[in-house]
């Protein structure tokens, strides 16, 4: 069996060596002649899998993405030809809620904000938006949730608010698919008429889908003057992005918020099991298999905990004006090209997730706040 995999899907080899023959790809420049003798492709969001991908592979049987987004995938195409496909829901979900916690710890120290007393508006509760809430619940901070569909499903009994409500939240985090159609489209979600009614004070987060902000429209926002602190992960039109955009920002980045080492692991563990059931084969091998030890892996405090605190645990493990900086550096701003994005993204430092650390107070119920967090607990 011929495995097909993104270069940049961690552990890959690890995984499905003992399943056939690997070939790893660029997943920006993977072309129809390349995968011709594909059975099973595993891509990342890079990718587009479509008719044109795929009009010369008579033998492909399974594809994978490891990601929790598959507006890249054309499943309508991959049912015709009775391909089977999964994608890895929530992989990354922890990864982008701590990126926004480091964001929002960076930006309360820069502009003396108190952070335990803002509130948050997380537009869409799936697996990122729940993440984030649940780690703003364990600091007791404020927040609402937007979500039209969960709203309405009897089984989920969180309380929604709607999108005009949660935009005059002090924080305004995005984490919804990118959808053209239907009853909730998010395509230009944030249009200029969205984005005029924010407020001077707000501090506007996307780690989703660059399109769901029209861009266009948040640059005119920010070249009158208006002081919407804005943080960006993600950017319309990638890797060709709006770069005039980036001097406006607090912070930007090259779509890594879900790029931690656990985040990206986990999509490739979940292609591993879909795959291994699709073939009604044990599965054998779990992450924890791979993943190597945290360079720092255990935290003793002595101190109480209050927003200092935070703000310096939170950095110690994950610090996003790292990749803002090498974003920044890297990214040459009067010529601009796909290639310095996605060399970004392909070059990614180690970055492991709260969990790898272990924390340890002399008050238990300050520590509990830790953990809360996703902080492991310490042995000793």
């Amino acid at each position: 069996m011929n495995i097909f995999y993104d270069e940049n899907m961690p552990f890959a080899r690890e995984f499905f060596s003992d399943l056939g023959e690997l070939t790893p790809f660029s997943g920006r420049e993977l072309n129809a002649e390349q995968v011709e003798s594909a059975d099973v492709l595993l891509v990342r969001s890079i990718t587009k899998v479509n008719e044109s991908l795929l009009n010369q592979n008579k033998v492909l049987k399974f594809v994978g993405t490891a990601t929790i987004g598959f507006d890249h995938i054309d499943k309508t195409y991959l049912k015709s030809r009775n391909v089977d496909f999964t994608s890895a829901p929530g992989c990354n979900a922890v990864s982008v809620a701590e990126y926004v916690l480091s964001s929002l710890v960076v930006l309360a120290e820069r502009y003396q904000l108190e952070l335990l007393n803002m509130t948050v508006g997380i537009v869409g509760a799936g697996n990122t938006g729940s993440r984030l809430s649940e780690k703003l619940t364990a600091l007791g901070i404020k927040h609402v949730l937007v979500d039209p569909f969960l709203e309405y499903d009897a089984l989920d009994k969180r309380h929604f608010v709607d999108l005009d409500e949660a935009l005059t939240c002090d924080v305004v985090s995005l984490h919804v698919p990118k959808t053209m159609q239907g009853d909730h489209p998010t395509y230009h979600l944030l249009n200029e008429e969205r984005l005029s009614k924010l407020s001077q004070e707000q501090i506007l987060i996307n780690a989703c889908r660059g399109e769901v902000i029209d861009n266009q429209a948040l640059l005119r926002l920010k070249q009158s003057g208006h002081s919407l602190k804005v943080v960006l992960d993600v950017w319309e039109n990638e890797p060709n992005i709006l770069h005039e955009l980036i001097d406006f920002c607090e912070i930007t980045t090259a779509h890594i918020a879900g790029y931690s080492l656990e985040g990206k692991a986990r999509g490739t563990e979940m292609l591993y099991r879909a795959l291994c059931q699709y073939l009604d084969i044990p599965i054998e091998k779990s992450l924890e298999n791979f993943l190597p030890e945290s360079g720092i892996n255990n935290i003793e405090i002595n101190q109480k905990f209050d927003d200092i605190l935070l703000n310096q645990v939170v950095k110690i493990v994950y610090d996003v004006r790292r990749d803002d900086g090498l974003f920044r550096q890297q990214i040459d701003h009067q010529h601009i090209n796909r290639h310095a994005f996605d060399y970004i993204r392909k070059t990614y430092p180690a970055r492991r997730e709260f969990s790898a650390v272990q924390i340890s107070m002399i008050k238990q119920a300050e520590c509990d706040v830790f953990h809360q967090l996703g902080f492991s607990k310490s042995t000793k």
